[in-house]
């Protein structure tokens, strides 16, 4: 035995309740500076809550704090991404998930529009060959 196991212990805490980081509100703040930075220089910014000390009731006080705004998209890549404003516009919610449907990231992106959601250019090339092939059947193809 060494001298620690003398030592009592009591474990005091609030049972089966969820405990709060109290991240919430220092994150508020730093979604506000990202807004403020967002329409004074259109600098975008991406929280990753992942990344912190983020409790499951401080995500569902978060959720209910920012709503639901009128945009959400879910894509199918490499497992389901859902995306959706909240209430609070230019605040994104984007959370990535593995095919087994297991969550691979949380973020918070303040931006006019997700990442994710913008088509890239080399798609828009594809995009054009594919709308020139329906419209010109008979064309030959390009190589």
């Amino acid at each position: 035995m060494s001298g620690l196991d003398s030592i009592s212990v009591r474990v005091e805490g609030v049972g089966g309740r969820t405990l709060r980081t109290e991240n919430l509100r220092p994150l508020l703040q730093q979604v506000e500076q990202a807004l403020c930075d967002l329409r004074d220089s259109q600098q975008e910014a991406t929280i990753d809550l992942s990344a912190m000390p983020f409790s499951e009731q401080d995500e569902a006080d978060l959720r209910e704090l920012l709503g639901s705004g009128e945009v959400s998209a879910t894509l199918q890549a490499f497992g389901p991404t859902s995306v959706y404003e909240t209430a609070v516009p230019g605040v994104w919610i984007v959370e990535h998930k593995d095919a087994d449907d297991r969550r691979l990231t949380l973020h918070l992106e303040i931006t006019r529009i997700p990442a994710i959601l913008v088509t890239p250019l080399s798609d828009i090339a594809a995009g054009i060959a594919a709308v020139a092939a329906l419209a010109r059947p008979d064309a030959p193809a390009d190589d």
